[in-house]
């Protein structure tokens, strides 16, 4: 039976002016990919709709061509402030990229619908960065959500290990922590998943097809 996954991505373009950044387009792709074969509908939002930014150091290397294609999803995102009835959808999804540091954390739309959908026990998925997007949410008891949860995020190792760092606003992990999250951190690049019942995060780009199948399977 076919689900309804809102996909939630960036549309930060620069770290505090100093570099470009954006979406991690593998960790939306692979996603996406997952999710559409599963037979699920799909729709992508962002914090100002439109045009969703790729980071170009996302697209180096060889990057298989059906991810590649998911860019085409990302031309005209639906603006979060647009979604009326968080009702229609049975799981989110945030994939990663730096960008989500800078304007995932403060969206309050984006923590209500977070909020909403955890409360209503549907799936509330991240990956590397998208957890920056779950460390604003507050449950309705005021008690933020990744409080005493297992969860894993790109750790500050893997921070540190890009050299980017400095020009972030927080360290994922150690907020997370700070939240009372139960964090747990794997080798750096390296697969490595957290299922705390219907809060599903993984640590790096590596680790998008194993969260993605994990939501396809909750949602089954």
């Amino acid at each position: 039976m076919s689900k309804h996954i809102l996909m939630v991505v960036t549309t930060a373009d620069n770290m505090n002016n100093e570099h470009s950044t954006g979406l991690w387009l593998s960790e939306f792709g692979e996603a996406y990919v997952e999710f559409a074969n599963a037979g699920h509908t799909i729709t992508v939002a962002s914090p100002k709709g439109g045009k969703a930014p790729v980071d170009d150091r996302s697209l180096e290397g060889e990057v298989p061509p059906e991810i590649l294609d998911t860019a085409i999803y990302l031309e005209n995102t639906v603006k979060l402030e647009e979604i009326k009835d968080v009702n229609e959808f049975d799981a989110i999804f945030l994939p990663g990229g730096h960008g989500t540091m800078f304007d995932l954390p403060e969206n309050t739309k984006l923590q209500e619908v977070i909020r909403d959908l955890y409360e209503q026990n549907k799936v509330v998925a991240a990956v590397c960065h998208g957890p920056a997007g779950l460390v604003g949410v507050k449950l309705s008891d005021a008690t933020p959500l990744v409080a005493g949860k297992t969860v894993t995020a790109f750790t500050d190792a893997e921070e540190v290990a890009t050299t980017l760092d400095q020009y972030m606003p927080f360290l994922l992990e150690t907020r997370l922590r700070e939240l009372g999250a139960e964090f747990v951190a794997a080798e750096n690049w390296v697969n490595h998943v957290q299922v705390d019942d219907h809060l599903i995060t993984g640590q790096n780009p590596q680790s998008t097809i194993a969260v993605a199948k994990e939501v396809v399977k909750q949602l089954a």
